[in-house]
């Protein structure tokens, strides 16, 4: 069997389907064939200006790269193109979260040393402010219609893909490490370094192909079109959209120049006759449901919502079924340390709260000594074996405690607990770094968020801890409620109902709204102020 690189397998299915769109985001469409030339020229650009590979990787130790880094700080526009057109060159595209403060991008840029930095021309103010001299970064800037002013040197990108050589092709390795950066839930965003031919097989449905022969017949037998709503400048985003564009797929990007609008997406989804809709939890799916209430559209060619990197309320996967009755909701687990670790599949008829283990995803003992066997009820850890990434960009003791060995096996252990039912799918209970210590017991967020959220007249709610005098921490709920009241005594009966006591939240506070990363992900770090600030008030008062 044979190893890909993922612009291998972009050229692959180009030659099979050359007309057929690749990429729709906006008023922009783009062809296979025109993808394929795009991104071997702009692969040549960055080569004819000495980026690539320095070190092989057979010289380095797993936590480290040997090939140019290209930082990119965009919006979905061209992002597919830019990133494959990279990975040709053998560079390393990383991506940079667009909606970091200036700060927040300085921090990671100074972390990941970037030789260049593609970017929408929208953010080029906040990119000056986050790295004052810019003399020695190669900069390309994508237009985006924003008007914003032009940095010092600066080159278009499409004056660099004019530059670059339309014919040559650059000699790639499965070797060759691609990156990508966590969303920072909970600390400061790592670079999760992944051999190509991994990540393509354990995140992006590839396989290791004999030849071209299976992915042209493949990219033939293909061609519906997956609406991937959520940003390409995280890990869920890019799986979605690669796994579905590398089997010949049509994609369709929302054009994230403006805020999400619900309504706008659902119309984009009817235009372009979407199979597939993918998101990341209640960011995405609550004004799905409002929009879907207010108004009928025409969605009979779709078959399924699928949804992943972030709790979905119960109440909206519910309403989301009933509102649409002939789709399945296809729940994903995983993260940028594992790819793909479980999945889902929810029908009105038949809701399904555990994940069955995707090809090396399972569970271990607590002391990370032994694999945890179906129906036994000791907490465990979520792990994957087999294609998972070298380590930790830079970090030795990060790699060593995320990525070890068991039983001479390497895997993944990203830090989520579960247990194992008895038919061997995976309950999951949560982030291990989420867990609250209280009173010497342990408490995880998301399922006390989950009954929360069940509740009739919540929309939205976060649990965090909080130091307590008594308790050492004790739990706390910020809650977003329809009336803007909270019914404290309802839930803390619904809680009773499904919770020991000790995970009933000693505090609930009421707020406009849960703030939510850009990936759609709870801001948890933002929810622990919010708690600290109110019990600093109330001891002031």
């Amino acid at each position: 069997m044979t190893e890909w690189t993922i612009g291998a397998v972009l050229d692959a299915v180009a030659s099979a389907v050359p007309e057929r769109t690749m990429t729709v985001c906006g008023e922009r469409r783009s062809t296979f064939a025109e993808s394929a030339e795009r991104t071997r020229r702009f692969a040549n650009f960055l080569a004819d200006r000495g980026l690539g590979l320095h070190t092989e990787r057979a010289e380095l130790e797993r936590w480290e790269c040997g090939q140019d880094r290209v930082a990119l700080l965009m919006r979905n526009d061209l992002y597919l193109d830019v990133m494959i057109g990279c990975l040709k060159a053998r560079t390393v595209p990383v991506n940079v979260n667009p909606s970091y403060t200036a700060h927040e991008v300085g921090e990671l840029l100074a972390y990941l040393r970037p030789s260049a930095i593609v970017y929408h021309r929208a953010f080029g103010p906040v990119l000056a402010e986050a790295v004052p001299d810019l003399s020695e970064l190669l900069l390309i800037v994508v237009e985006d219609g924003s008007g914003a002013a032009e940095l010092p040197a600066a080159i278009a990108f499409e004056d660099a893909v004019n530059q670059g050589d339309p014919d040559r092709v650059i000699e790639t390795s499965p070797d060759d490490v691609a990156m990508l950066c966590t969303g920072g839930t909970t600390g400061r965003p790592k670079g999760v370094l992944w051999r190509q031919a991994d990540l393509y097989v354990s995140s992006m449905n590839g396989g290791d192909h004999e030849s071209t022969d299976v992915l042209h017949a493949f990219a033939r037998a293909t061609g519906q079109s997956w609406f991937a709503m959520s940003p390409l400048s995280h890990a869920a985003g890019i799986f979605t959209a690669c796994a579905g564009l590398l089997a010949g797929q049509t994609i369709v990007l929302y054009d994230d120049r403006h805020r999400f609008d619900a309504a706008l997406a659902l119309e984009t989804a009817e235009r372009e006759k979407a199979a597939l809709l993918t998101m990341v939890g209640d960011a995405y799916a609550a004004p799905l449901v409002a929009a879907l209430r207010e108004r009928s559209y025409d969605l009979s060619g779709l078959f399924g919502i699928g949804t992943g990197g972030a709790a979905t309320n119960p109440v909206y996967k519910r309403a989301l079924l009933e509102l649409l009755p002939h789709i399945m909701i296809m729940e994903g687990y995983g993260s940028s340390e594992t790819g793909g670790m479980g999945f889902g599949r929810s029908s009105k008829d038949n809701p399904v709260e555990t994940f069955a283990p995707m090809p090396g995803g399972t569970a271990i003992s607590a002391d990370r000594t032994r694999f945890l066997e179906p129906g036994e009820s000791e907490v465990g850890w979520a792990v994957r074996v087999g294609r998972v990434p070298l380590g930790y960009f830079d970090d030795p003791e990060a790699t060593a405690r995320t990525f070890p060995e068991i039983d001479g096996k390497r895997m993944a252990v990203p830090g989520d607990r579960v247990t194992v039912d008895a038919d061997g799918t995976l309950r999951l209970l949560g982030r291990d770094s989420l867990v609250i210590n209280t009173g010497g017991e342990k408490v995880f967020v998301e399922e006390v968020e989950e009954v929360l959220r069940a509740c009739p007249g919540i929309a939205d709610a976060l649990v965090v801890g909080r130091p307590s005098p008594r308790w050492g921490s004790e739990v706390v709920a910020l809650v977003r409620t329809e009336s803007g009241a909270i019914p404290v005594a309802e839930l803390r009966t619904a809680c009773r109902e499904k919770l020991a006591g000790y995970k009933i939240p000693k505090d609930f506070l009421a707020v406009a709204e849960v703030r939510r990363l850009g990936n759609g992900k709870p801001d948890y770090r933002w929810a622990a102020e919010q708690a600290l600030e109110s019990a600093a008030r109330e001891i002031g008062a």
